[in-house]
């Protein structure tokens, strides 16, 4: 048996299990089905979580900093190794959406730790460092739209701009970063890393439809997301006829309508990846006898090909210079969030595949709907990411589940990946 085919083995089910469930504890909420966190970027559980990594981290003989923006790095340097190379990076995050599963984010960053106790068991022959990441705020839950430490260490925001940052009641990052002792100093430099894997749940069905242990990610589709108010006229309910309404509640209804019929047109010319959105609808007064006089939309686009996401935006800011004419409403369009596809390198793809046939585990190429800390990460170094399956593809709820030899098996494959772009 060659070294290659045996670190993976030595990949442990039960720590992986232990630091998952003990992480689960952390921002734990009561639900009758399911296990569920809510866990916000400075807040209490926050400060647990980070600490319980630290912890681990140092148990397992790992150098830790935390950088400006509390994103958080352990750094392992095989024996032998050139500590100068740069380094194979490995990770996720550990906040949540509120009221979220216990794996999102979770399984990424304890399974890069557990790869590393595996290869230190192994007493793998490697060239380059690995670092463990855990980037701060990907969900967005408190502080920003989501992706927030991988932007910063991806050189696509100030570190002076996160900081100042502040959640619904006016507490800044730094404040919150500060107050939970994680409000560290520099930043964490991606574009130094040789390159950088994930490990994710899948969030989908696609894996446990087709039997496959894990998916091997080819592109993080982009997304594009904007806001459009619209302002009519509120007027009382009962004594103002059809004919004199400048309904905003109306014009919005048409809205969410050309959102649908745009995506399914670029669905039936150019596949199923294109999705759009309207999850967010604000309406004013919100009286059930009154004629509503504004409506506020947040409509969400998401594709691996940015021109489809275009055409979509043009169908929207089309309709709403129509509904201004048709139905005598102002409107306001904009886009503050705005990420293009990521395709993911083919030396790291090339990596996984290969750790895939080491393990001997059935698998699928498939592309990521959701958005990841790995889209910022491909601006600036190779990347590959892992899905393990998701039961029933819930996820960003306590239904959340994978089973933990699901979890295992895919952390066998991410460090057999591992060994892969740390031996060159």
């Amino acid at each position: 048996m060659s070294a290659g085919e045996y670190v993976h083995q030595c990949v442990s089910e039960e720590r992986l299990r232990d630091d998952i469930t003990t992480n689960a504890e952390y921002g734990a909420i009561p639900t009758d089905r399911g296990h569920g966190r809510t866990v916000l970027t400075g807040t209490a559980a926050n400060r647990e979580a980070r600490e319980y990594l630290v912890d681990r981290l140092e148990a397992a003989d790992l150098d830790v900093r935390i950088d400006a923006v509390g994103n958080v790095v352990g750094r392992w340097v095989p024996e032998g190794a050139d500590p100068m190379a740069p380094a194979v990076a490995c990770g996720s995050h550990l906040d949540s959406v509120p009221e979220g599963g216990i794996f999102d984010g979770v399984l990424g960053v304890y399974s890069a730790l557990e790869a590393v106790r595996a290869l230190q068991v192994a007493e793998a022959d490697l060239a380059r460092p690995i670092e463990v990441v855990c980037f701060t705020e990907e969900e967005g839950g408190r502080f920003s739209n989501g992706v927030l430490g991988s932007s910063v260490a991806s050189g696509k925001r100030a570190v002076a701009e996160a900081l100042e940052l502040e959640d619904d009641d006016g507490v800044t990052l730094d404040a919150a970063l500060t107050d939970i002792g994680f409000r560290g100093e520099g930043r964490v430099d991606a574009s130094a890393w040789d390159s950088w894997l994930e490990l994710h749940v899948e969030q989908g069905e696609r894996l446990q439809n087709a039997g496959a242990a894990v998916g091997v990610v080819s592109a993080i589709t982009g997304t594009i997301r904007c806001t459009v108010e619209i302002e009519g006229e509120a007027d009382h309910s009962g004594s103002t006829a059809m004919a004199d309404r400048t309904d905003a509640l109306a014009a919005a209804s048409e809205l969410v309508l050309e959102v649908e019929a745009a995506t399914d047109d670029v669905v039936a010319e150019q596949g199923e990846t294109v999705v759009g959105t309207v999850g967010k609808l604000d309406v004013s007064p919100n009286a059930i006898n009154v004629v509503p006089g504004r409506a506020e939309l947040g409509i969400d686009i998401r594709d691996v090909r940015y021109a489809s996401m275009e055409t979509i935006v043009e169908r929207v800011r089309e309709r709403l210079a129509a509904l201004e004419v048709e139905r005598g409403v102002e409107t306001t369009f904009e886009r503050p969030y705005d990420i293009a596809p990521s395709e993911m390198s083919e030396r790291c793809t090339a990596a996984l595949e290969r750790a895939v046939a080491t393990v001997d585990v059935p698998s699928l190429d498939l592309h990521s709907g959701a958005g990841h800390d790995t889209m910022h990460v491909a601006s600036v170094t190779d990347t590959g990411m892992l899905f393990a399956p998701s039961h029933g593809g819930f996820s960003h709820s306590p239904l959340e589940w994978t089973d933990w030899s699901s979890c295992a098996t895919a952390t066998r494959v991410l460090t057999a990946g591992l060994v892969n772009l740390a031996r060159d």
